[in-house]
């Protein structure tokens, strides 16, 4: 799909009995939208009646290694997200979005900028500061969010840990849940348990989420 400096490509994990939500998922800092987890995610949530669209940053399609600067990965988000609720298919979705790590904070960025209409916003692995420097925190704009949030927080996560994010979460004047995966680190892996049987729980997780917010 073509944006304002460049193109991208994305992929729409279509539900056999769409539930009537949209989720326009980012992916990580270090893989793109072909990564095992986000294409794990991505199939488990559609197989739960939840369409899902993915898409690449501009330097994961450029195959380049450093990430873009928030400016355009939020504006490749944007356009991604515009070009989803065009009139279609897709438009009489609610609309969630989220992503992995570097691609849930863009969408937190998204929400607090304002995006209209938005039901919700899913965060895996919100990567509150850079491992070991605990003081570098990315929490400015939260306060500005109102939509719902869901927070899926490894309880070993060393990008920020549950109770780390928790002074950032008080100052947040929209809803959160935060799920805590115990044991898990910021991929959400769980020592002795399947890749399997984490995507599971965490699939299941944010598909009961997202479920509750069509009510």
């Amino acid at each position: 799909m073509p944006l304002e400096n460049g193109a991208t490509t994305a992929w729409h994990y279509e539900p056999e009995e769409p539930a009537g939500a949209l989720l326009v998922l980012a992916h990580g800092a270090g893989a793109g939208q072909r990564h095992p987890f986000i294409v794990g995610v991505a199939a488990a949530l559609a197989a739960r009646g939840i369409d899902v669209v993915t898409f690449n940053f501009p330097y994961m399609e450029q195959n380049r290694r450093v990430p873009d600067r928030a400016p355009l990965l939020e504006a490749c988000f944007r356009a991604v997200v515009a070009a989803a609720m065009e009139p279609g298919r897709l438009h009489t979705r609610r609309l969630f979005i989220g992503g992995k790590s570097m691609g849930g904070r863009m969408a937190t960025h998204l929400a607090a900028q304002g995006l209209d209409p938005l039901a919700g916003v899913v965060a895996l692995g919100y990567p509150l500061h850079p491992p070991g420097k605990p003081d570098q925190v990315r929490v400015a704009h939260l306060p500005a969010i109102v939509a719902p949030v869901l927070i899926v927080q490894g309880e070993r996560d060393a990008f920020g840990t549950p109770q780390e994010l928790a002074p950032a979460i008080e100052t947040m004047r929209a809803p959160v849940t935060l799920h805590v995966v115990s044991g898990g680190d910021h991929s959400l892996a769980v020592k002795g348990r399947s890749k399997n049987e984490a995507l599971e729980a965490v699939t299941t997780v944010v598909a009961g989420w997202i479920s509750a917010r069509l009510q």
